[in-house]
């Protein structure tokens, strides 16, 4: 089996022990009883609940994103990676304003 994948930034750190994390955690061990009533997936939801779930995905935009190729400067994308997440709405934005001069003059 592939080792999965972890969120960008993790580390993993050999100083937490499973002992560690047991302390820590708040999630009380599930009783055989209860084990007993588990469901999968929506099953045991709520109706909204497992609603959203089927649903899935990102909530639809009012505006449709179109993917495209395009070649720019390296200094212009860098100034805009550089700005933090987000970059890429922010640049959609820059490119927004822009088209919106053009059409005013």
């Amino acid at each position: 089996m592939p080792k999965p994948e972890h969120a960008p930034g993790y580390v993993p750190n050999a100083a937490y022990t499973q002992a560690d994390w047991d302390a820590v955690s708040d999630n009380p061990a599930l009783t055989d009883a209860e084990l007993g009533q588990a469901r999968r997936g929506t099953d045991g939801m709520p109706p909204a609940m497992a609603a959203a779930f089927r649903r899935g995905g990102r909530p639809r935009s009012e505006s449709r994103k179109v993917p495209v190729t395009i070649r720019l400067d390296a200094e212009i994308v860098e100034a805009f990676k550089a700005t933090g997440p987000g970059w890429q709405t922010r640049m959609n934005d820059a490119l927004r304003r822009a088209a919106c001069d053009l059409d005013a003059a």
